[in-house]
């Protein structure tokens, strides 16, 4: 069995599901800040943590996992290629966002959300440049 493709594969599945979180939970961010009712609001905190913990974290913690299986595949020179640099900032970037995400739930589970829906619609934008530029660089590899 070719180990690396299935790794590839798995890494690719984790970080679609990985991504599609870090996009729709400040989606949810937005409508959460605009709502006037607390059952409204409740509704919100469940979705949100729900997302977080039963689909992001995981996607996240499998994309680094195999991620890592992937690199062990193609042995440690690897991090001498610019590509691969450029990719682990951009990947550290996503994380530091995604757990940066997760202060805006404790946040808005606590009732001290003080960000508006603008705020979130503009920082919405951040893993949708940070998956071009990753993209990008694994495909082109550049030297």
């Amino acid at each position: 069995m070719n180990f690396y493709l299935l790794f590839k594969s798995l890494h690719l599945v984790a970080v679609i599901s990985w991504m599609a979180g870090l996009l729709y939970l400040p989606r949810i961010f937005v409508y959460h800040s605009e709502a006037t009712h607390d059952s409204q609001k409740e509704i919100f905190i469940t979705m949100e943590k729900k997302l977080y913990n039963f689909i992001m974290m995981p996607a996240m913690g499998l994309s680094w996992l195999f991620g890592i299986l992937l690199i062990h595949s193609l042995g440690h020179s690897v991090f001498l290629e610019l590509w691969m640099q450029i990719k682990i900032v951009a990947v550290l970037l996503l994380t530091h966002y995604h757990f940066y995400l997760r202060k805006h739930l404790r946040l808005f589970s606590s009732g001290e959300n003080n960000k508006s829906s603008k705020f979130f619609r503009i920082i919405n934008e951040i893993p949708t440049i940070l998956l071009i530029i990753i993209v990008f660089v694994v495909v082109f590899k550049p030297l």
